[in-house]
């Protein structure tokens, strides 16, 4: 398809509707094909808790990146968004300013337009004077134009505004950012960075360099990001060019975000070029998406987690008698919200509490007894509906904890039955971050992962680094682990449990 534009022409929306350059080679051009492979990509992705306010999604062919891009799309697709914002880095010679806005018409693919909101677009390009109206500067970059595809399945509805960035500087991203949240709209919008992360060096290199770049973000901090960046181009990795071609747009995404209300950033998917039969593991870009979101903690009342409460013990017990989860779908909506859990059984027969050697004159003391462990097991992800979290938590507390004997259905009338649902995950890396007894800790380095309730740290009279120290245990990493470059989270957890 041809890519030629009349540019002189381009003030009219009509004449300014940008060909799709990368159509058939990177992704199909045949809509019926774009359409399937789109949808099969976005209907394996695991939908999570929140609605985004911004996105960082990858740009390659789909073949490499198509999966990792549609775990964020696949955010939007229950939302009711009417704009995105989508930001990218040029990959051509520079820009000859500083931000170049398409402002008018609207980009083409092959499943059809994607119109320009051009209002908020004009009015974008008036808020400060370093963006510009640049049509030619978007004719031969690809990063906008591949993520398209995936909002014209999940918002078919979607404007938008299509923004490049020349530069990554202070000045530029603190420009584009504040224009943004002066002019966008206060809903049904999102910000998404077209970005890929490190590239060209070894599959094993990336994966590091990659995983603490989103580690990085997941702080929330842009001053964090830029100084990790900073700290790992520094490092002399062999053929590493860059750890996010799109810095500038993921900076200004968290900025938009935040100043839009986010307080939460999640790491929905992470693969690599060296991950896809076509790869390269010698060399290697990486994808990642994340999902910057306003958490809304969960609050049930007190017939909702007696409905819980119950729906474990009818679940647990019908498992028991045909070895299959029953299928009970709550009618409440609030059951269906998306959040991890634990569900911890204990028995009625009481045994004397067993402190470790750390106490505390805060916690219990050492003869308060306490209800036997019968098996404690979770699922940390918010991806499912809270009712079956609960029900398939409860059947693996009941049957698959390894440290346990399974539960038998004479010995169910004894369980008492507790259930703590997980906040998201908050990246943490200071140890006067955690409050003990109201955060829980995961830890995961490599592939080890350990994760404690806030309650244990709170019963068993720990200090912040006794906590962390076991946590490392449990997830059987040297005790100093946490301070070596394993990755840390706290949460909180709403629990309740039966009365017995």
């Amino acid at each position: 398809m041809s890519t030629d534009l009349n540019i002189e022409e381009s003030n009219s929306s009509a004449a300014a509707i940008r060909p799709p350059v990368v159509a058939g080679q990177w992704y199909p051009d045949q809509p019926e094909m774009l359409a399937q492979i789109v949808d099969t990509l976005l209907n394996q992705a695991n939908p999570v808790d929140g609605q985004p306010l911004g996105l960082v999604v990858p740009h390659a062919g789909y073949i490499f990146s198509g999966a990792v891009a549609a775990s964020g799309f696949r955010q939007l697709r229950d939302g009711d968004y009417q704009l995105a914002v989508i930001i990218a880095a040029d990959h051509r010679p520079p820009l000859s300013q500083p931000i170049a806005v398409w402002a008018k018409g609207g980009f083409e693919t092959p499943l059809g337009t994607v119109p320009v909101d051009e209002v908020l677009a004009e009015a974008l390009i008036a808020a400060d004077p370093r963006i510009h109206f640049d049509p030619a500067a978007h004719l031969n970059e690809h990063p906008i134009e591949i993520e398209l595809p995936f909002l014209q399945r999940v918002c078919p509805n979607c404007r938008i505004i299509p923004i490049l960035m020349s530069s990554p500087n202070e000045e530029t991203v603190e420009a584009l950012t504040k224009a943004l949240l002066t002019v966008l709209p206060d809903q049904g919008t999102v910000v998404i960075a077209s970005s890929d992360l490190a590239h060209y060096p070894k599959f094993e290199d990336a994966f590091r360099v990659d995983q603490t770049t989103l580690a990085a973000i997941e702080t929330g901090r842009m001053a964090e990001v830029r100084a990790t960046i900073a700290r790992l181009m520094a490092e002399g990795v062999p053929n590493l060019k860059t750890c996010a071609c799109g810095l500038g747009p993921i900076l200004v995404t968290m900025g938009v975000a935040a100043g839009r209300g986010a307080d939460t950033t999640t790491v929905l998917h992470y693969a690599n070029s060296g991950h896809s039969p076509r790869g390269n593991a010698d060399k290697v870009v990486g994808y990642g998406a994340v999902m910057m979101w306003r958490y809304q903690p969960l609050s049930l009342t007190f017939e909702q987690q007696q409905y819980l409460l119950k729906l474990a013990r009818a679940t647990i017990a019908g498992y028991l008698q045909s070895a299959a989860i029953p299928n009970l779908p709550p009618v409440d909506p609030a059951l269906l919200r998306r959040a991890g859990a634990f569900v911890t059984l204990r028995s009625a027969e009481k045994q004397p509490y067993d402190r470790p050697k750390a106490q505390s004159s805060t916690t219990r003391s050492i003869d308060e007894p306490t209800l036997k462990l019968r098996g404690c097991m979770g699922h940390i992800p918010a991806n499912l509906p809270l009712y079956q979290v609960i029900q398939n938590t409860a059947v693996s507390a009941a049957t698959a904890d390894p440290r346990l004997s399974p539960i038998t259905i004479e010995a169910l009338d004894d369980i008492v039955i507790e259930i703590s649902i997980l906040s998201p995950l908050e990246r943490i890396t200071r140890i006067e971050e955690i409050e003990i007894g109201h955060h829980g800790l995961l830890i995961s380095q490599g592939e080890q992962r350990g994760l404690l309730l806030p309650e244990v740290a709170e019963r068993a009279g720990w200090s912040r680094r006794t906590f962390l120290e076991q946590l490392c245990r449990k997830a059987q990493l040297p005790p100093h682990a946490w301070q070596e470059g394993a990755d840390l989270y706290r949460f909180t957890t709403l629990k309740f449990k039966e009365q017995k």
